[in-house]
């Protein structure tokens, strides 16, 4: 299968998203300037990181500017959890703390276990892949652990009163937290290969690779997402959990601000 695409062939693919907006501005739907803007922007994104790594590949620091790359994904990353939430400045470090830790793992995993070999393309596309899939799950996971701790805090102080340590005062909210977070990623899992195909295998057989090396590839990208985010919620959800209590195991302010 070919896989030197020319720019006109590409461009052809906004067919669809055409056809979309054409029916968006007859039905005055109100899509059209969004779908316009989502389709340029991730043209000029790609665009920019196909150049991108095209510099970075062929430079002698090439794992030195991976390590930068995967450093400036993460902070964009928290970032992007903060709009998303409104959070604080304290709990936007929960953020980075938790897409930050699940990225070290994965990448300890991939690369010190030698599942893969140790190049630039190779840690920047995992690490791509594990903050495209955690930073979502963060973002819902610090929203779910906020509107549970409003809901919960007459509970979670009767509790406290009656004698209840912090982690059994919080253990509804983390268990709830934690099993509707993952429910998406849970499913997608259950159904891979059966109704839906993943981007990475696909993309590899496209590419013309054997069948059999593109599933083992994906199933490596497939564990090491669902364990990725899986540890980002369970981060998120502890440590937003400790911060919501003070040390004589009070609610702290912020959370009685969101009542």
């Amino acid at each position: 299968m070919r896989t030197d695409i020319e720019l006109w062939q590409a461009a052809v693919s906004l067919v669809l998203v055409a056809i979309v907006i054409g029916v968006s501005v007859w039905k005055h739907l109100g899509l059209e300037r969004s779908i316009l803007w989502a389709s340029a922007r991730a043209t000029v994104q790609l665009l920019a990181v196909g150049a991108l790594f095209t510099v970075i590949f062929a430079s002698r620091l090439a794992n030195l500017w991976s390590a930068l790359w995967v450093g400036a994904m993460v902070v964009i990353a928290g970032v992007v959890v903060a709009r998303r939430t409104g959070a604080t400045r304290e709990l936007v470090v929960v953020g980075l703390l938790a897409i930050g830790v699940t990225v070290g793992v994965v990448l300890a995993v991939i690369f010190g276990l030698g599942v893969l070999e140790l190049e630039a393309v190779s840690v920047i596309v995992i690490a791509g892949i594990t903050i495209g899939n955690t930073m979502p799950t963060v973002v819902q996971a610090v929203d779910r652990t906020r509107s549970e701790l409003r809901d919960s805090a007459g509970q979670i102080e009767a509790m406290l009163a009656l004698g209840f340590d912090g982690s059994m005062a919080m253990r509804r909210v983390v268990r709830n937290v934690a099993r509707l977070a993952l429910v998406p990623q849970i499913e997608r899992t259950k159904v891979v290969g059966l109704i839906a195909l993943p981007g990475a295998m696909t993309g590899l057989l496209l590419a013309g690779v054997d069948p059999v090396d593109a599933v083992l590839i994906q199933l490596i990208v497939m564990f090491l997402v669902l364990g990725a985010v899986a540890l980002s919620v369970i981060i998120v959800t502890l440590a937003l959990t400790r911060r919501a209590l003070t040390n004589d195991l009070r609610l702290d302010q912020w959370v009685k601000a969101l009542r």
